[in-house]
């Protein structure tokens, strides 16, 4: 795709945002995919490129806050799931394996945009916000600034992609280690095994089409010569 093709695009793109439309048949990820494939063009188009995507973004998300504001909560909330982890130590069975249960689900949904979060900025991107997309997937998600994302060289931002799966996949194999060591019920010990078992055939079956690992294994054949 020459320039020209992709002027073409980013501008059908901000056309139909400024209709109230969204980015569907404006060519724009078309355009966004032609200049990852041309690192050269990528100082020329990102910042653009950033502007449109978070256009899109702040029409589409239902709930968004700055990240500072998401990040500092997340933080808290999964600062509150080990504090539960911490005192299930001193319950009696059951209690102790459900404060457990409690705890890894309270964790589940704060890690994974967190390691999106810490891979990303280690990398050398920003983000903009934390947002809820919609009621069917209501788990909070980070926004990355696209025109530092388009800046990172694509393996970095396979990585990023990759980071938010890795960590939901540990955080129940994870917390194994308490629930044995505080002696909870076996139920317990199956209950997160089942959890995050299940959560690998999911990402087999499906985050490799769809979500992570589908954007995981797309920035990796951008690194490709």
């Amino acid at each position: 795709m020459d320039r020209k093709e992709i002027e073409r695009r980013l501008t059908a793109a901000e056309a139909a945002l400024s209709r109230g439309e969204g980015l569907s048949g404006t060519g724009f990820w078309g355009a966004v995919a032609a200049v990852k494939r041309t690192p050269d063009l990528v100082d020329a188009y990102a910042d653009r490129i950033a502007a449109i995507d978070r256009r899109a973004f702040e029409e589409w998300a239902l709930l968004a806050v700055p990240a500072s504001v998401g990040t500092l909560a997340m933080v808290g909330v999964t600062a509150l799931g080990l504090a539960i982890t911490a005192l299930a130590y001193d319950m009696a069975a059951p209690w102790n394996g459900l404060a457990v249960l409690v705890a890894t689900a309270v964790l589940l949904v704060t890690t994974h945009g967190l390691a999106h979060l810490a891979v990303g900025v280690a990398q050398g991107m920003r983000f903009t916000h934390w947002f809820i997309g919609d009621l069917r997937r209501p788990q909070p998600g980070v926004k990355v600034d696209y025109a530092t994302y388009l800046r990172v060289p694509a393996t970095r931002r396979a990585w990023m992609h990759a980071a938010g799966a890795i960590a939901t996949k540990l955080v129940p194999f994870v917390m194994l280690g308490p629930a044995i060591a505080m002696e909870a019920p076996g139920w317990t010990v199956w209950v997160l095994v089942i959890v995050g078992a299940g959560q690998i055939v999911t990402d087999l079956l499906w985050s490799v089409k769809v979500s992570d690992w589908k954007k995981f294994a797309r920035e990796r054949r951008y690194a490709r010569p």
